[in-house]
């Protein structure tokens, strides 16, 4: 295993036992709005704390990009990108999907990629070039050759400088012959569950980086593809990004080309 994904990896635990330990206690926390519908806690800022903690003991010449505090030294060679509990909505209404979400990039690239989702103890891993892993197992993208049959997962729009006509859009062009589409509410492990075929696709708009590094390199290691919603590789900077095995990527990115090509 890469040092750099066992750095990952120690970290994204030293996390989780921070999240595991207020699971329980919810109703005892301070919680903060970044925004409207957008919370923060003490956990989320205790658990950034230890992902850091870890990380600048082992390699204090990176740089971070971490979701509560910020960007540190980014014009760094390595740059780690961090969500130290992604679903942090679901964490404090007690509803049990959420993880933690560590990336390393070097010079702009995906290298390595940790989900840990603290209450079921699944450690999703992957390393550039080296395949992607569930607890110590490879996973590998669903087969599926179109929609038919599909599960999908989601985000649905909630702060108000997303457009959400635009989404419902997407949706209804998306949502047709399907099984169904899921709105977990932690788009890390909405792509890790790509990555491991618990779900055949996946897309969302107005994400962060930090919300989709990790996941991003998951499902490249399982075999999948991503895109933003035109196919196109910008997906880190718009936040616009559709996930999915290659058959259901290309169909999925068809049903999209008419409403993207709408917005202009």
């Amino acid at each position: 295993m890469h040092p750099f994904l066992n750095t990952a990896i120690k970290a994204a635990r030293a996390a989780g036992q921070v999240i595991a330990r207020s699971a329980n206690r919810v109703d005892t926390l301070k919680i903060q709005d970044k925004q409207p519908n957008d919370f923060v806690t003490e956990v989320d800022r205790n658990a950034e704390r230890e992902i850091i903690r870890v990380i600048q003991r082992a390699y204090p010449d990176h740089g971070i990009m971490a979701e509560e505090s910020g960007e540190h030294d980014i014009n760094r060679e390595f740059i780690w990108v961090i969500d130290p509990l992604d679903g942090t909505t679901n964490f404090i209404h007690g509803i049990p999907q959420f993880a933690v979400s560590i990336a390393l990039k070097q010079r702009g690239r995906l290298e390595q990629a940790v989900v840990y989702d603290p209450i079921k103890e699944e450690l999703f891993v992957a390393t550039r070039g080296a395949g992607a892993f569930l607890n110590n197992r490879r996973i590998r993208v669903s087969q599926h050759k179109d929609l038919s049959g599909t599960l999908l997962g989601t985000g649905i729009p909630f702060r108000e400088d997303q457009d959400l006509d635009y989404y419902l859009r997407t949706l209804k062009a998306l949502l047709p012959g399907t099984a169904g589409v899921r709105r977990p509410g932690s788009a890390a492990l909405d792509l890790a569950y790509v990555a491991c075929g618990r779900l055949d696709g996946f897309w969302e708009i107005g994400l962060n980086e930090w919300d989709m590094a990790a996941g991003v390199l998951l499902i490249q290691e399982a075999g999948g593809l991503v895109g933003d919603l035109r196919g196109g590789p910008e997906y880190l900077t718009t936040g616009n990004v559709v996930a999915a095995g290659p058959k259901v990527f290309k169909a999925m990115l068809q049903r999209l080309h008419p409403v993207v090509n709408r917005e202009g």
